[in-house]
């Protein structure tokens, strides 16, 4: 199952813009932004696995309040296959009426964004795909490194909680449960 592509990336003005809405009293250094964010998802199937990945996500991180949001346009994602792209996008998921994928949550845990180390997180909020918003809560890792901070998060959607339908002709080629791994990469002012 395919799941964001890319069609135009959020800027991060508009990342930032969105955080400061969120949280006014943020000030500019205070959000950073990756607009190469990394996104990939697969999916195990019987009659054959699919993979899919996109560098375009935006994302931005806000250290202060400890939000982070990310973007994506479902066009973006690029398969190994051309017709799985064809089919990921016109089929199931729509990318002409449901051009982008989001998530804006929180990392729970309260963090020192200054010192060095790696910090295993939970990240929890909204993910909208298909139209459908679902909260997730997650296990991630965030890593600060000479003034560069990493994430890295990987979990778990059900296709049909997005109202991602799934013709029977084709149900033993694709999972109903589809792996998500996520990449950002921020660095520090």
């Amino acid at each position: 199952m395919e799941f964001f592509v890319q069609a135009k990336p959020m800027s991060a003005l508009w990342i930032s813009l969105l955080l400061m809405m969120w949280c006014p009293r943020a000030g500019a250094q205070d959000i950073l932004v990756d607009k190469q964010s990394q996104l990939s998802f697969f999916s195990e199937a019987p009659l054959e696995d699919i993979t899919a990945k996109t560098s375009n996500a935006s994302s931005a991180l806000n250290i202060k309040t400890n939000e982070i949001a990310f973007k994506v346009a479902i066009k973006s994602f690029e398969f190994r296959k051309r017709l799985m792209q064809e089919h990921f996008n016109e089929n199931y998921m729509e990318s002409d009426k449901y051009s982008h994928a989001t998530f804006a949550g929180k990392i729970n845990e309260a963090l020192d964004w200054s010192r060095d180390g790696q910090y295993p997180v939970t990240v929890a909020g909204n993910l909208d795909i298909h139209g459908i918003k679902k909260f997730y809560t997650t296990k991630a890792t965030v890593e600060v490194k000479n003034g560069k901070i990493s994430a890295h998060a990987k979990f778990n959607v059900k296709v049909a909680d997005h109202n991602i339908k799934i013709p029977r002709v084709v149900v033993k080629n694709i999972a109903e449960v589809v792996e998500i791994e996520v990449f950002s990469t921020y660095q520090l002012q």
